[in-house]
């Protein structure tokens, strides 16, 4: 019921800003594919294929990743240093376990919205993606990863700045240089070694195999995974930490 509640609030607030929401969310993917992919997809080939069926699973990949981030971060950081409203939470009768798994699942879910858009552009390409259950899987953990990622940056930043400052050196890089754009084993050895330690890196490899039915690279499954339960324990632990406070 506690879950509910949060996911209820999360839900009316979409639904007052949905198309604010919705036409941001189609403006970044759409200048990505007609860049990359429209303008050099036909040219560049690669693994065989032409660069836009390569190019469409890493946009599905960082626009679930983005908009999952951004949609727990900003709205915790918002509650918790402009109108004070997730103080509520705090000293309300409520399991932080809830609260933290609420906010999860709602970033999780305008993940899947975002990355319902890249299916439908794709449809309009040469290179439609093939909807399965275990792409979308791939999408809820990837979501769901980031939403954490995004919880935790929220409530440990004293400033507006310092997340913006997390996000331009940490969510941005990642962005770029975890597989979306190229194939990491193009890369030199020493750099290949520090991206394969970022979450993005396994989750747009899932979800590319997937894409490409290649089927599920179970070793990034356990590193996805691994993130996930160490990063969802964090957020708890972060909020007992702000009762104590």
């Amino acid at each position: 019921m506690q879950i509910k509640t949060i996911l209820w609030r999360e839900w009316r607030f979409f639904l007052h800003r949905f198309w604010k929401i919705t036409t941001s969310q189609l403006v970044t993917p759409i200048l990505y594919i007609i860049t990359f992919g429209i303008g050099l997809g036909d040219k560049l080939e690669v693994g065989g294929q032409p660069y836009l069926f390569f190019l469409m699973p890493g946009i599905l990949s960082m626009v679930t990743m983005r908009n999952s981030y951004y949609a727990v971060s900003m709205r915790i950081m918002l509650g918790r240093l402009n109108d004070r409203s997730f103080e509520t939470y705090i000293y309300a009768p409520m399991k932080m376990s809830s609260l933290t798994l609420g906010y999860l699942l709602a970033g999780t879910l305008r993940g899947l919205y975002a990355g319902a858009f890249i299916f439908i552009i794709s449809f309009f390409t040469k290179r439609a993606i093939d909807v399965s259950f275990a792409l979308v899987f791939m999408l809820v953990l990837n979501s769901l990863l980031f939403s954490a990622i995004g919880f935790i940056a929220s409530m440990v930043v004293d400033t507006h700045y310092d997340l913006s400052r997390f996000t331009n050196m940490v969510i941005t890089p990642m962005s770029f240089l975890c597989g979306t754009f190229y194939q990491v084993s193009n890369l030199p050895k020493i750099f290949k070694w520090v991206i394969e330690l970022l979450p993005l890196t396994h989750t747009t490899r899932l979800i590319r195999r997937v894409s490409f039915g290649y089927g599920i690279d179970y070793f990034s499954l356990l590193i996805v995974l691994i993130y996930i339960f160490f990063l969802t324990v964090i957020s708890i632990r972060i909020c007992y930490r702000e009762i104590t406070y």
